[in-house]
Parts: structure tokens; C-alpha cells; sequence
């Protein structure tokens, strides 16, 4: 009685694309699903605007929106380069009320079968709860690195030429332009970078009031050489005092710059504000170059969290979008249970130059699920580590020790800011 119970639940729920009159009541089951939170108007505005309503999904039971998934069209840097049409997975909720009905699993299977019509070869996300999305073949690709610099402990030293960079104060939204030609200057240089599309500029910007928690609006500085931005950092302050002084807290949101001098002379300025102890970072590539700027790493309090999960969709066409750190051929044997096409054996060859994976019937030499795949896809995880962990498979003996480098990134992968 309970199963059939369920089954008519079930079959009482619409999953349809979203329509733009739908957007408020859609948007208010999202913010429900995440604790029902007050959100700002200007934050609340600035996502009606970057939604894609012909790729956003709501389950329906009746009247009521119980379930929410978005899928943004982005261009992801993989190694090699190469900017690749992306699915930014966002948005994704399920109803308290409507938990165990399949929902989810519903709304991940028909996001994957559109992503597949849209000719995308990947699909990528951030995850409120990680154990979550593992069964639908996303693996965690980057990491992001968080710390919290003890300035009043540790110093800076800086390359030559640092001095010659010239600071500028400004209000955030008067360099925009500016800093986003900088942003768009990296994107290419770094795989997990996302390149943004009109409208996405005005995220980095977005600073509702409330959301400060005692800190200062947000704040901007410029590098600069021969009057062109080369750089640039947005902060806010955090003041804080006891009985012994000034303790405030500098909070990065971001910053980039396109040569170590003009990157050394905003960290130092960040380091040096008045009436602050400590720079607070949330989310910095792993391998960011300030970790080797500083005087004493273990007083700058340096953990890290997963960041991208990334889900290969057509399994050959995102193999052959990448480049290989060291030639590269092997015969891989698939299991992706909830994309079948994928399934299977491919043949990747490839080098430096570039790639071809198709399928064929030759002995495998690594067997592994599509998730193992999208986790060394950025080059942030190897291969070798994944068999550490029993998730890849060595068929033939010295294969894994061939293949694993060649996965490889120059620099380590990472996603600049959320979706």
C-alpha cells in the first residue's frame, strides 16, 4: 500500500522548462529548500537576469513549485587552453516536503539528456552537500584554498619591480570594464576558469547592505603601469578592537593581476591596511603564488574545500577538447551507469598538440566510472592517487604510470567564483 501510495504522489508532479511568469514562485522553492533566509532585492534581481529560462527546470505539484534546476551556458578552460561549452549546473532544490520521490533523480536525468542536445560536452556544478552528486557521475575536479594571513606576525617579500607598481583607490564600479579585460586576460591561462558572458560582470560587484555583517562596502584597488590596469584586488574591511588595539580584518573577494610585481604589490597593500590583523581568504586556486610571498606559512592558517564538480557528458568530445601533458595512448574502459552512451571502451591518444578518443574493441588498459574521469579532467587530481583509492582499475601492468602524468595541469585548476 505504502509503494503505491508513492507511486501516486509521483505521478502527480509536472517536470516542465521553466516559463518567465513562473520565476518568483520558482526562485521563493529555491530559497526555501536552503533555509529561507531574507536575500536581498539586488541579489534576488541581478539572478532574474542571468537566468536561462529555456534551461532551467521546476517540478510541479500543482500550484506548488517542489523542485528547481538551472543549467548555465558557460565556456570552461581546460588544459591546453581551449574554452569549452559548459553546463553550470545551479540552482538545484527539492521540497522538504517532497524528499524520496525521485524528484532529483528526475530533474538530473533530463538536465544531462538536454546538455547532450546542446552538443555540450560537460557539465559542471558546486555543491551545497558533495555526497549528493557522485551518483549522477560528477567528480570533485578543484579545490579551493582558504586561510587567514596573521599580518601582524607575517611579512611579505617581494619580487623586484614591486615598487614600481603604482596603487589607486577606486570605487568598484567605476574600473569595471578595466578589471574585467584583466580577468579576461587569465581566463586562458588557467583550466576551471570560467569565461563570463554578459551580464556575469556585475556579480563581483554585487554588495547588498545587509549582507556585510559589520564590514565596510566593498572596496577596490588598481594596479597600474604607464596608466593601464594591470591588476586589481576587491576587499572589504572588517574593523575589530579589544583591550590590547585595532584587530580588523581585511575580507579578499578577489584579485588578479597579469605580472608577479603588480600580484606581490596588492598583496602587500592588503597586508598593510591600518587597524588590521588579518587577511581573510575564502576561496584562492591551490597553488596561488602568495603561499610563497609570505614569511611563516603556518601562521596563515591554510585549509581546503572542494570546489568544482565536473560530469563528463560526451565522454569523447570532452577527452578530445584537452590537451595531454605527455603523449598519451590508452585504451580506457568506462562505466556510467546513468549516461549509457558513455559506457563502453575508448581509445585516447593524444600529446601536447592535441587529441583523439574514440571507441574501439582493443583490450583496456585502466578501468574506472565516468566520475574518476571528470575529476582528473582539470588536471587537479591524478589518476594514480584515484587507484590509491581502489577508483581505478590497472588492467595492464605499467599503464596507470603512463597515463596518470599525461592528466596532468601546469597550474592547478580552479573555479574564480560561484554559480
Amino acid at each position: 500500500m505504502g509503494t503505491d501510495a508513492s507511486n501516486t504522489r509521483a505521478e502527480r508532479t509536472e517536470l516542465r522548462v521553466l516559463r518567465q511568469d513562473e520565476w518568483n514562485t520558482w526562485y521563493d522553492n529555491l530559497v526555501t529548500a536552503f533555509g529561507g533566509l531574507h536575500e536581498p532585492p539586488e541579489e534576488r534581481e541581478l539572478w532574474s537576469r542571468l537566468t536561462e529560462f529555456d534551461r532551467s527546470l521546476g517540478v510541479w505539484d500543482g500550484d506548488a513549485c517542489v523542485g528547481t534546476a538551472g543549467a548555465f551556458s558557460f565556456r570552461l578552460t581546460v588544459p591546453g587552453g581551449a574554452s569549452v561549452p559548459t553546463a553550470g549546473v545551479t540552482m538545484v532544490s527539492v521540497a522538504a516536503t517532497h524528499r524520496r520521490r525521485g524528484i532529483l533523480t528526475s530533474m538530473m536525468r533530463r538536465q544531462l539528456d538536454d546538455v547532450r542536445s546542446w552538443g555540450e560536452p560537460l557539465a559542471v556544478l558546486t555543491a551545497s552537500e558533495p555526497v549528493i552528486y557522485g551518483r549522477f557521475g560528477y567528480g570533485i575536479a578543484t579545490m579551493k584554498t582558504m586561510a587567514e594571513i596573521d599580518t601582524t606576525r607575517v611579512r611579505l617579500s617581494v619580487p623586484p619591480g614591486t615598487d614600481d607598481v603604482r596603487l589607486r583607490f577606486v570605487e568598484p564600479g567605476a574600473v569595471r570594464d578595466q578589471c574585467e579585460a584583466v580577468y579576461a586576460r587569465l581566463v586562458a591561462g588557467r583550466p576551471g576558469m570560467l569565461a563570463r558572458r554578459p551580464g556575469w560582470e556585475d556579480l563581483p560587484l554585487l554588495d547588498p547592505e545587509s549582507e556585510r555583517k559589520g564590514s565596510s562596502p566593498l572596496q577596490c584597488v588598481v594596479a597600474e603601469r604607464d596608466g593601464e590596469v594591470v591588476g586589481y584586488t576587491r576587499y572589504f574591511v572588517k574593523p575589530e578592537w579589544d583591550g590590547q588595539g585595532p584587530k580588523g580584518t581585511v575580507r579578499l573577494r578577489d584579485l588578479e593581476a597579469l605580472d608577479p610585481a603588480s600580484y606581490a604589490a596588492l598583496w602587500r597593500y592588503l597586508c598593510d591596511i591600518d587597524l588590521t590583523g588579518k587577511v581573510a581568504l575564502h576561496s584562492r586556486p591551490v597553488d596561488d603564488a602568495w603561499q610563497h610571498l609570505v614569511s611563516d606559512i603556518r601562521r596563515c592558517a591554510v585549509r581546503q574545500h572542494d570546489s568544482l564538480h565536473v560530469r563528463l557528458v560526451d565522454l569523447g568530445a570532452a577527452l578530445e577538447a584537452r590537451t595531454y601533458q605527455t603523449p598519451v595512448d590508452v585504451v580506457f574502459e568506462v562505466e556510467d551507469v546513468f549516461c549509457p552512451w558513455n559506457e563502453g571502451r575508448w581509445r585516447l591518444t593524444g600529446d601536447a598538440k592535441g587529441a583523439s578518443c574514440k571507441r574501439t574493441e582493443e583490450p583496456a588498459d585502466l578501468a574506472l566510472s565516468v566520475r574518476e574521469l571528470g575529476a582528473a579532467y582539470l588536471g587537479g587530481v591524478s589518476l594514480a592517487s584515484l587507484a590509491g583509492a581502489g577508483r581505478v582499475r590497472e588492467l595492464r601492468a605499467g599503464a596507470l604510470a603512463e597515463v596518470s602524468p599525461a592528466f596532468g595541469s601546469t597550474v592547478a585548476p580552479w573555479l574564480p567564483h560561484g554559480f
